[in-house]
């Protein structure tokens, strides 16, 4: 397999790493065609976005064209990202608009016109935690819209101090130990919703006391626990790196959380596809995630472990097809029941997902 040019130049200003931007449709058409490994695997993507934004349309018929390129991805779980927000009524309440849009791509997709993949099996979406117990009412509008696919949701709480780094739209400092915050996650447990939490890894702590002060709540850990490698982090990389796995190992003592696999293509700095003459290769790309994948199934165990496509975001460096051959590559001493756990099961699992053949709709 030919490896894509990699110039790696992190030092180098970034202003547009970590950013949510368009894929450049015709450098991905660049990739050298690549055989897909274990076609007939079994895949829930647990992790993805749709979305209508000026300059960039990635709704149904744009996920279905990714969707058919060759992996056997039988579902995916719908991650919330601010898509279609009601325009008026109280501003708790206009998140629940995103519930609604799902709702309607999910109808789209249960026609069969779009490929055989139940897109939006399941969702998380957004309800604003510092409402406390208040989000309760919320939280139920979720569910009475979803009738029954609305399965969580997701707390941006990814923050840091430098300004060129990202932070999530809702993150601020120390939030998720805020009171109101905690009284936010006790209403998620006791509905028996999921809390997808992003923090970056400087704030792994803070999850941790989480996870042990609510350990009734299922706690989906992000993009692996949010390593940060370009802005300042470029700078003492293995210092870093050992405060990552440090915190991850401390995570991975809490039986209730579970980890997402992925997110670390230009957050980690891990692949340089602004400045690469052509897309990565899943060898490659294989070699260069190792080092943040292979740990996370080390601590969490492959049955509280779970691949993600983060797509469209990942779309930026990577093709559809490439970044699941990649994940596949990581996987190929594994066991059979390993790699269903990491490729559907766990996700599965904790997202209660009904497969059956009548739940389509």
């Amino acid at each position: 397999m030919t490896e894509a040019p990699i110039k790696q130049d992190a030092s180098a200003p970034r202003s547009t790493f970590g950013a949510l931007s368009a894929p450049d449709l015709e450098w991905l058409e660049k990739a050298v065609p690549e055989a897909i490994l274990f076609s007939d695997l079994p895949i829930v993507d647990p992790h993805h976005h749709l979305w209508d934004r000026p300059g960039y349309t990635y709704l149904l018929p744009e996920f279905a064209a990714d969707l058919a390129t060759g992996h056997n991805v039988v579902a995916t779980v719908y991650a919330d990202c601010s898509s279609m927000y009601r325009a008026s009524g109280p501003e708790a309440m206009k998140p629940v608009g995103e519930t609604e849009f799902v709702l309607g791509q999910r109808a789209q997709s249960a026609s069969g016109q779009y490929g055989p993949t139940r897109v939006a099996a399941g969702m998380f979406g957004h309800a604003d935690l510092r409402l406390g117990r208040a989000v309760r009412e919320v939280l139920d509008a979720h569910v009475n819209v979803a009738e029954g696919f609305f399965k969580g949701v997701r707390l941006q709480a990814n923050w840091d101090a430098s300004s060129a780094i990202r932070s999530g739209r809702t993150a601020s400092p120390g939030l998720l130990k805020d009171a109101a915050v905690r009284e936010g996650m006790g209403v998620l447990a006791e509905m028996n919703l999921v809390f997808d939490c992003y923090a970056f890894f400087t704030q792994l702590d803070d999850v941790a006391d989480a996870a042990e002060h609510f350990p009734n709540l299922t706690i989906v850990l992000n993009h692996c626990g949010g390593p940060l490698g370009y802005g300042p982090y470029v700078a003492n990389k293995e210092e870093n790196y050992a405060r990552w796995r440090r915190g991850m190992e401390r995570i991975a003592r809490y039986p209730n959380v579970v980890c997402k696999l992925n997110g670390v293509l230009n957050r980690s700095a891990a692949f340089d596809y602004l400045h690469a003459e052509r897309p990565i290769d899943s060898s490659a790309l294989a070699d260069l995630w190792r080092q943040w994948i292979e740990p996370c199934i080390e601590a969490f165990g492959a049955e509280r472990c779970m691949f993600e496509s983060n797509y469209p975001v990942e779309k930026v460096g990577v093709s559809y097809a490439a970044l699941w051959n990649a994940f596949k590559r990581l996987t190929q001493h594994a066991s059979d029941d390993e790699r269903t756990a990491l490729f559907s099961g766990t996700a599965s699992r904790v997202y209660g997902l009904d497969l059956s053949p009548d739940s389509r709709v």
